[in-house]
């Protein structure tokens, strides 16, 4: 499981912005496709998550609390599963994120056992 999914706190949102970002963006370009795209406070302490065109680098923005932070993670084969959207965005949730950070389809993963239901 990915660090950055499992050390966020319980009640943070993760967004993806659909459609490509230009990965050259650093800190204020992607705050800036926050606050016009997305509609959203870059400094909320929500997750905004951001893929390139080529599918094989995705970009993390989040502030902490103390500071904005800005995580990169580039698949060396594969490609991050995105939405077909070319605008607005997506909510995931933590288990989703992880997924997606290791290239794993968050949209349809697969359970090993039927689910158990009690009545």
């Amino acid at each position: 499981m990915s660090v950055a999914a499992t050390s966020l706190p319980s009640n943070t949102r993760i967004w993806l912005a659909a459609g490509t970002t230009d990965m050259r963006k650093g800190f204020t370009g992607l705050s800036a496709v926050v606050q016009h795209a997305l509609a959203s406070n870059p400094l909320c302490g929500h997750v905004f998550v951001f893929r390139g065109r080529r599918g094989d680098l995705l970009k993390l923005l989040w502030w902490d609390g103390t500071g904005l932070c800005l995580l990169a993670k580039r698949l060396e084969r594969g490609r991050f599963i995105w939405p077909q959207a070319q605008g607005g965005s997506v909510c995931l949730s933590t288990a989703q994120l992880s997924m997606l950070l290791e290239g794993i389809d968050w949209r349809h993963p697969l359970r090993t056992a039927d689910v158990l239901m009690e009545m």
